[in-house]
């Protein structure tokens, strides 16, 4: 019996750990009620926040827009901001995780399945977390290629919301066309943003540009300090809309994300842009973004 007690501690140690309304299980025996509203309506909101070198970057920045996402959805918070973050520490701790990502999600909660809101319901908490392996410098200075799709979303993408399908049917795309990420274009023929990441490109006279962060795209928290990096690093930057062709004749074009960082892109549907490889300007902002996630931008 001893043993067996032992046996089970063991393999909690070393399971992949999740928290679920309070408590913390295995991943494989963690679930959710049939009737929370995230599964049968995509009723709530999620952040991706990422672990480098054992830090986690633009915590705080990430925790002000869930609460944003929250309140724009009417949703309560399921536990203070303090609660929270003892809760993200601990994930972070029993999954062991020095390279990877802390997801985070929050519903309206359990509840009849009717459209309106509940009149009573307890939100419904999330966390999961996971290691990943960061990419090479060649898989970087590579780059990745990129296809335009047409934006299919609805008009509220400053929200962070569960509501994903657009997305995922935009990434299917790209996949079986070889490609890293799809670009999504509006009725105007201008590039929003990718399924799963913001939009950049550098004109040929070095302006750093992308768009503006209204409803039509969402604010990345890796946007917001790359913004900032290139205010410290004298880069002229604009943030307004800009075409496929313009994205086409870029002198250099990137993506940014919680996960990817600063990823340059060499390709954008069958045109390569600049000679075929990251660009300077790219590649001075992801090492520079790299430089700001070991210091100011960590939290521990």
């Amino acid at each position: 019996m001893i043993f067996y007690v032992f046996l089970l501690d063991y393999r909690f140690i070393m399971a992949r750990i999740a928290y679920v309304n309070g408590r913390f299980l295995q991943h494989s025996y963690a679930t959710v009620h049939i009737d929370d509203r995230g599964y049968q309506f995509a009723d709530g909101v999620y952040e991706v926040i990422v672990m480098y070198n054992g830090m986690m970057i633009d915590e705080l920045i990430h925790l002000d827009r869930l609460d944003r996402s929250l309140k724009e959805l009417q949703i309560r918070k399921p536990v203070s901001r303090a609660a929270l973050r003892s809760i993200i520490r601990e994930i972070v701790r029993l999954n062991k995780i020095k390279y990877g990502l802390i997801y985070l999600q929050v519903t309206r909660g359990i509840a009849k399945r009717e459209h309106q809101f509940p009149n009573k319901s307890q939100p419904s908490i999330i966390l999961t977390a996971k290691s990943i392996t960061m990419p090479s410098r060649k898989t970087i200075e590579d780059g990745i290629k990129v296809i335009t799709i047409k934006d299919i979303r609805w008009k509220r993408r400053d929200i962070k919301s569960l509501s994903l399908l657009a997305n995922i049917i935009g990434k299917q795309k790209a996949i079986e066309k070889g490609a890293f990420e799809a670009w999504q274009v509006d009725d105007n023929g201008k590039i929003t943003e990718g399924t799963s990441s913001n939009a950049w490109i550098v004109t040929q006279n070095g302006v750093l540009i992308t768009r503006t962060a209204d409803h039509d795209i969402l604010n990345g928290v890796t946007r917001v300090s790359i913004l900032k990096l290139a205010d410290r690093l004298g880069v002229q930057y604009k943030e307004q809309s800009f075409s496929v062709q313009e994205a086409k004749a870029a002198r250099e074009a990137f993506i940014s994300s919680a996960t990817t960082f600063v990823t340059p892109v060499t390709q954008i549907d069958d045109v390569l842009i600049g000679n075929g490889k990251a660009g300077a300007l790219s590649l001075s902002l992801r090492n520079g973004y790299i430089e700001y996630a070991n210091n100011e931008g960590a939290t521990c």
